[in-house]
This record gives structure tokens, C-alpha cells and sequence, in this order.
């Protein structure tokens, strides 16, 4: 299901990042030998943007859309060291 879950979350991600001012980056990668492991690392403006974030129609879809698909999630809430990127740059899925 792994091609399922990567759509969702593609879906989900574009939709985040679109639609709600508070969320500012939205990453999703996969370890290249092990597929199935994935890192979603999310950025928003503050805890309010986070709960406002976890609310919305479209998060509530990918969670519904995945719950079968996900065997474990661990949230983990960090504090940034350095956060850089060029501007205007975009990553797009092969």
C-alpha cells in the first residue's frame, strides 16, 4: 500500500500548505532502504496554527485514508537549530 499512502499524504501535504496560513513547511521523505519507514517533518507558525492544523478537512481525510496503512507513529515536538532554503526553491516527486 505503499504507492497509496505516498498519494495520500502528497495530497495531503499540497492541500496543508495551500490552504492554512499556518502551516509553514510540510516534508515528507522515505528511507531509501527501508520504503516503508517515513518522516514526515512538519513546521507552523505556533501550537494554535498545529491544533487548527489537525482539524481540517483534508488532515482528517489523510488520517481516515491511512489508518489502516500506518503499524506506528511517533510525534516528536523539536526545537529548531537552523532552518535555511533558497528562495523560490521546490521540490517536486520524481
Amino acid at each position: 500500500k505503499l504507492d497509496s499512502y505516498k498519494a495520500a499524504l502528497k495530497e495531503h501535504a499540497e492541500a496543508a500548505v495551500k490552504i492554512e496560513p499556518g502551516v509553514l513547511m510540510l516534508y515528507a521523505v522515505y528511507d531509501k532502504q527501508r520504503p516503508t519507514h517515513v518522516t514526515v517533518f512538519e513546521i507552523y507558525a505556533d501550537m494554535g496554527a498545529y491544533d487548527a492544523h489537525i482539524k481540517t478537512t483534508h488532515f482528517l481525510k489523510y488520517k481516515s485514508t491511512v489508518q489502516d496503512m500506518v503499524t506506528s507513529l511517533e510525534l516528536i515536538d523539536v526545537t529548531p537549530i537552523a532552518i535555511e532554503a533558497k528562495s523560490g526553491v521546490l521540490f517536486k516527486m520524481k
